[in-house]
């Protein structure tokens, strides 16, 4: 098979990085899980940490069955799957392979592109600039929000009216602004209980 060929079937990814570590943010905040950080990024958030994942022609392509290999020795049976933007790639075999060996599968998506996987919770963080696409809505558990001005706020608000109504609602700061925004986002919490703080933990606990 050529490389296009491999991409479209979800029989190889470009691997940015995949390690076993901490989840850091939001609902799974604190739960050991290994991480899987395909490439490739066409949202561009400007206050992105991982701008190295921006550029899919940067990382090897690797082979999902070796990936797998690599996953499957972890004791806490949990992958979370985030990129870059992983819906640019088919994860249904993936997925499907992940499930064969026993994990739980979360994945982490701006919602950009057509959902494709098999997945155990769907933390859906939107962006204004490249807006999730409708059918997400319905399949999210958490939303995350990242606010970086008063703006978010808004921008939060008008998206969560399209969730499930058993979605969990966080509200992260942006972490270059964190001193900022948030007092705004306590008083806004305290203001609107259905939303919960989510905070980059791991970059407090200085792990990966």
């Amino acid at each position: 098979m050529t490389n296009e060929e491999l991409l479209l079937n979800g029989l190889a990814l470009p691997l940015m990085e995949d390690f076993y570590t901490i989840q850091g943010e939001g609902f799974h905040t604190g739960k050991p899980a290994y991480f899987t950080r395909v490439g490739g990024c066409d949202v561009g958030c400007s206050w992105c940490d991982v701008k190295e994942s921006w550029n899919a022609d940067i990382w090897p392509l690797t082979s999902t069955d070796e990936i797998v290999k690599r996953v499957v020795s972890c004791p806490s049976k949990a992958v979370v799957v985030t990129g870059g933007e992983p819906l640019m790639y088919n994860l249904d075999y993936y997925c499907d392979q992940l499930k064969k060996a026993g994990f739980e599968t979360y994945l982490e998506t701006s919602g950009s592109h057509p959902l494709s996987g098999k997945w155990d919770w769907i933390c859906l963080s939107p962006k204004k600039y490249s807006p999730p696409l409708e059918a997400i809505y319905e399949k999210a558990d958490e939303y995350k929000v990242i606010i970086q001005t008063k703006g978010d706020f808004d921008w939060a608000e008008k998206n969560a009216e399209r969730l499930r109504k058993d979605c969990k609602l966080y509200l992260q700061p942006e972490w270059s602004k964190a001193e900022a925004m948030m007092p705004l986002i306590v008083e806004y919490v305290k203001e609107h209980p259905r939303w919960n703080i989510s905070l980059q933990s791991h970059k407090y606990m200085r792990i990966p």
